[in-house]
């Protein structure tokens, strides 16, 4: 048996190769990963999800859809979706570059051929690099569960409320999102 070896990329070779693709790639562990082609049920939840924090965030801050994080130098995910505040990310950026702040929340909606232990690893770097919430969307079961940094994910389902102290007046009902 042969080992393969896979060579780790700088931000700058992983930007070359990105910024010059037809796909969407993210910087996992320094490996250029394509980024899986959404669904039908992926691209639903995310309309519904764009829609209600559009609104919510209006004077508060910017919701990226599908918008690169360079969160290290070794870790640029792309987020379905992303929440950051304009104390975060000022009204008065305007780069067409990657995030270059963490947001405050990132969104990931599991799409076929994805596993939820899949996302439970990358909901631990988000948080692990000051995001403060990850929300993973399952559409199969039509769930979302909530991850924190200094608590236990909950899981939330039906008609059931999501609010959160730092998404003031943000108030969600799971089933909304299906």
């Amino acid at each position: 048996m042969v080992d393969t070896l896979v060579k780790k990329l700088t931000k700058a070779e992983f930007w070359a190769i990105a910024d010059a693709a037809d796909l969407t790639y993210e910087l996992i562990d320094g490996v250029a990963v394509v980024k899986m082609s959404p669904k039908y049920f992926h691209a639903k939840s995310t309309l519904h999800l764009v829609r209600i924090l559009d609104r919510w965030s209006d004077g508060k801050g910017r919701v990226g859809i599908e918008w690169a994080v360079d969160l290290t130098e070794t870790y640029s995910p792309v987020p379905d979706l992303s929440y950051i505040s304009f104390d975060r990310l000022p009204l008065t950026w305007e780069e067409n570059t990657a995030c270059p702040v963490a947001p405050e929340l990132a969104i990931e909606i599991i799409s076929p051929g994805q596993t939820f232990g899949q996302m439970i690893q990358k909901a631990s770097i988000y948080l692990t690099n000051n995001v403060l919430r990850v929300w993973i969307i399952d559409p199969s079961t039509k769930s979302l569960t909530i991850f924190y940094a200094d608590a236990a994910p909950v899981t939330y389902t039906g008609e059931q409320l999501i609010s959160d102290p730092i998404f003031p007046e943000l108030s969600i009902v799971t089933s909304q999102l299906f």
